[in-house]
């Protein structure tokens, strides 16, 4: 089970799989949200762009900051490698500051992709039926960044899927969009995995990185950043809106 975030002003959830935390219903001021989950890979292999993947990071939440929606977006962070924690639960982006990033992906160990995909997702559709059950209009966008195919997971794709289709069909969200990334991955056989775990999974969509320079990072911070801005804009029309890298 993954490590839940300190944070006193975050309730414990005990739900599903592995659990997560998310800022109290008594303390939202809002009617309505977008849940954004990242799940970033931290395993060993990604020692070579930790400190410019922290920086995506913190661009992410700074370009969040200034959007017109920055009062209806909550956002969560779990890392993962051999197993996967929760750096923080659903906090309002107000409570967050990109500093608190530094630090945040040490690379190490393998890659429970599945694992780490199926606990954001699951998180994520747990909490929107919290929302929606105190009368909160919530949508929701998830990304899961990764150099690499799952080897040490306990779940499958098809678990992953289960989850996706629960978000919508499950009456938990409004609409979710799911985003798989992978991140400098060069080799042929290793992108047609990942293509194949997003056909298995059914993710939104599909994001190959050749590289991981500092340019193609700031690019996805970008990418990311416009996408999280689209769906919180088309919250309450039930519709979502694909981002083209």
């Amino acid at each position: 089970m993954p490590r839940l975030g300190d944070s006193q002003s975050l309730q414990q959830h005990k739900t599903g799989h592995f659990g997560f935390s998310a800022v109290r219903v008594e303390d939202l001021g809002s009617s309505e949200y977008t849940l954004v989950t990242i799940v970033a890979d931290r395993s060993g292999s990604t020692a070579g762009f930790t400190a410019d993947m922290e920086s995506a990071l913190k661009e992410i939440v700074a370009a969040c900051l200034k959007s017109p929606r920055a009062d209806n977006l909550m956002i969560r962070l779990v890392t993962f490698e051999s197993g996967h924690k929760e750096v923080h639960g659903f906090k309002l982006l107000s409570q967050i500051t990109p500093n608190e990033y530094d630090g945040v992906l040490s690379p190490a160990g393998m890659t429970a992709l599945y694992d780490a995909a199926v606990d954001s997702i699951e998180a994520t559709n747990n909490y929107g039926r919290t929302l929606l059950e105190n009368d909160l209009s919530v949508n929701a966008i998830v990304f899961v960044l990764t150099d690499g195919g799952d080897n040490t997971s306990t779940l499958r794709a098809v678990d992953v899927r289960k989850e996706l289709e629960r978000a919508v069909g499950g009456e938990n969200l409004e609409s979710l969009v799911s985003i798989l990334i992978g991140v400098n991955v060069k080799d042929i056989s290793l992108n047609t995995a990942l293509q194949q775990f997003n056909t298995d999974a059914g993710f939104t969509q599909y994001v190959n990185l050749e590289d991981a320079s500092k340019s193609t990072l700031a690019k996805l911070a970008q990418f990311v950043s416009k996408s999280i801005s689209s769906q919180s804009q088309s919250l309450g029309s039930g519709a979502s809106q694909v981002i083209a890298f």
